[in-house]
């Protein structure tokens, strides 16, 4: 049997982009799991900030040439990759000209939040699944961070479920302090649809608030983990009522917490039929 297959899934990691603790943890949890025997992949946007020359990305044409579609709008899909050599790591970038180059990342210079960020979301979620498929890598766990990895848990339990690469993995979603407020475009939940899918699956996500997203997010996963000691009571009482597993917040953790919760989410099933 060879080594189990961990799947990370960020809008920032260090040293790439540096936005909150979400970097920190994206950037230290994937070595960790490494180190105890996963074999790690990890996904996050190619913004307009992050330095191609410094950080030696470059392009992958195997897996380049998607489009992925919004609104009708077909949206071309360039995939980069970088590595970190000291964790003998590699990290994949999903680039695209109109939503990821810009100078900043989730707001303009005046601190107004982007009217496109739905779709940004939309693309990323999209492109980073259909990316795993090209790679022909199926991951058993899928951990997701940040706001903007939001639709990967409902994209797997209704479009995915039944894909080859996907029908076997777990998904686990961190939640953390509210990144932002306001809210999305009011169309979001209805351009979010894909495949098979409804608006009654995107339904929980239309508010397109930050703690709306959470909720949405939370709803589609298998397991929850409390990623910052700061989380909004409205997502703390989703998370209650999930009925879901929880990993609890721990700072001074080793990650031996994470390692093992892994593992009782991928073995869940298995559980329950013995």
């Amino acid at each position: 049997m060879g080594k189990s297959k961990l799947l990370f899934i960020t809008h920032e990691m260090s040293p790439f982009l540096e936005l909150s603790k979400i970097s920190e943890i994206t950037r230290q949890l994937p070595q960790a799991m490494q180190e105890k025997g996963y074999e790690i992949r990890i996904l996050m946007p190619r913004f307009g900030n992050i330095n191609e020359r410094r950080n030696r990305l470059h392009e992958v044409i195997r897996l380049s040439g998607m489009n992925i579609i919004i609104n009708d709008n077909d949206n071309p899909l360039i995939i980069k990759v970088a590595s970190i050599p000291s964790a003998r790591m590699q990290v994949y970038f999903l680039d695209n000209e109109e939503y990821f180059q810009r100078k900043q990342v989730f707001t303009d210079k005046d601190g107004k939040f982007y009217a496109d960020n739905d779709e940004r979301m939309i693309f990323f979620c999209k492109g980073a699944l259909e990316t795993v498929k090209k790679l022909g890598w199926a991951p058993d766990v899928i951990h997701c961070h940040g706001w903007m990895s939001a639709l990967i848990p409902a994209y797997l339990k209704t479009t995915y479920k039944d894909d080859p690469t996907f029908k076997n993995s777990k998904v686990i979603y961190s939640v953390y302090e509210n990144d932002f407020t306001g809210a999305m475009d009011p169309d979001f939940a209805q351009k979010a649809v894909m495949g098979d899918m409804t608006e009654q699956h995107t339904a929980v996500y239309k508010p397109g608030t930050n703690s709306a997203l959470y909720a949405g997010a939370i709803q589609y996963s298998d397991g929850i983990v409390l990623g910052s000691s700061i989380i909004d009571d409205e997502v703390l009482n989703n998370v209650k009522n999930s009925n879901k597993s929880v990993l609890e917040f721990d700072s001074t953790s080793d990650f031996e917490n994470y390692y093992n919760f892994y593992d009782e989410i991928a073995n869940e099933e298995l559980a329950q039929v013995v």
